[in-house]
């Protein structure tokens, strides 16, 4: 699992441009010292788990799993529009060890580990994602700028001349014919001017999008609007609890088929990755929000369309140090940021995956697995949702 991180490869991408002359209003992921830098840590997940090790994976270690706990309290009598009452309660947390599986699986859930008890109070959280409409209304009210729209600082990219630093965001782009999965190179492009208004750089808008979710928002952002919204970021606990819906140990946050009755529960990538999708469950690219069947908590888009971010920041090793101490109560998350594919890089956590998560490459649908981030960047698979405290 790697994350797009533009303070590793901007640098290297300006001098492109500036050695191109500005010719082309997109830097092209095959270049060799793009590939090089972009190698070190690029995109949204680079592992995932084997359709055939699916089942085997929850056998595994689903008898680490105990029975979820709801905790029975009363919901306010009146809501916030759009907001969903969670109990919160104890319940298992993370996900059982792929090693054991298939050479294709190894790795797919190692800082997913170990499974450890968790309660959390009751709480608020958006049923959809936040949309264009909503953040348009949030931009509009404050003159906000997501940090895609702003241009880096010579602060952030010591060394890089102030004429050559420009905004702009990372995009999806698929190739016309099949490439190696370990070039992930190949399927994304730096594109000037690429933001939440411009997903796909100059000239390209949201109109007609307003009920997708918004995309090219840093953590930085996502936190900004929710305090404008009065609300929050969920924690990652929070987070997992509320996608689990009160089940146990499920592999997917409907339950444990990824198709049910033969028809598609998420949006995410049917055929030949990443140059082929197929569409098959409706959708090439991103669908507005609620188009498939929410789950037992009445959140839609738990799994797949894009990215959510967390609060937490993201720690590799954080799940082992809480099995040590019993039950969590309300963790908020490592103290510090530790990847050891980027050290000294601060990440967010991300849950969820995203309209690309496919079995050929990333299975990061699977409700107990986790994504990472750094916090100031976004990408055209990257959104959000609220939560909020009972009160």
């Amino acid at each position: 699992m790697l994350s797009i991180n533009r303070r590793l490869f901007l640098p290297i991408l300006l001098l492109l441009l500036w050695s191109c002359n500005q010719k082309s209003n997109v830097i092209e992921s095959n270049d060799s010292v793009f590939a090089a830098v972009k190698a070190k840590g690029a995109i949204s997940c680079t592992s995932g788990m084997s359709a055939q090790d699916a089942a085997s994976y929850l056998k595994a270690g689903g008898t680490a799993f105990e029975l979820t706990i709801e905790n029975k309290v009363v919901a306010p009598k009146t809501l916030p529009a759009g907001m969903v009452f969670i109990s919160g309660g104890e319940f298992s947390m993370g996900s059982p060890d792929s090693d054991a599986l298939s050479e294709s699986s190894k790795g797919a859930s190692s800082d997913c580990q170990e499974i450890h008890r968790v309660s959390v109070n009751a709480f608020l959280m958006d049923a959809y994602e936040v949309t264009n409409a909503e953040f348009e209304k949030f931009v509009k009210a404050t003159g906000y700028k997501t940090v895609s729209e702003t241009i880096p600082t010579s602060d952030e990219f010591p060394g890089v001349p102030a004429d050559m630093l420009f905004a702009g965001s990372v995009v999806f782009s698929p190739p016309n014919q099949p490439v190696p999965l370990n070039d992930f190179m190949a399927w994304w492009k730096y594109i000037p001017q690429a933001n939440w208004k411009s997903p796909f750089g100059k000239g390209s808008s949201i109109k007609g999008k307003e009920n997708y979710p918004v995309v090219h928002i840093s953590w930085e952002d996502a936190a900004a609007f929710a305090k404008w919204a009065k609300k929050r970021l969920p924690t990652e606990a929070e987070w997992e609890f509320a996608s689990r819906g009160g089940k146990t140990g499920n592999l997917y946050a409907w339950g444990n088929q990824f198709k049910l009755n033969g028809k598609f529960m998420a949006n995410t990538f049917q055929g030949n990755f990443p140059n082929n999708d197929t569409k098959e469950d409706g959708f090439n690219g991103i669908a507005p929000v609620g188009m498939f069947p929410p789950n037992a908590y009445g959140l839609y888009d738990l799994a797949g369309n894009v990215w959510e971010w967390c609060e937490d920041w993201y720690n590799d090793t954080y799940y082992g140090e809480l099995k040590q101490n019993g039950i969590a109560n309300n963790p908020q998350g490592s103290q510090t940021s530790n990847d050891p594919d980027e050290p000294g890089v601060s990440k967010k956590v991300q849950r969820g995956g995203s309209f690309l998560c496919t079995d050929q490459y990333c299975t990061r649908y699977m409700v107990g697995t986790r994504g990472k981030g750094d916090w100031r960047t976004g990408t055209n698979h990257v959104g959000f949702r609220c939560a909020k405290d009972v009160k």
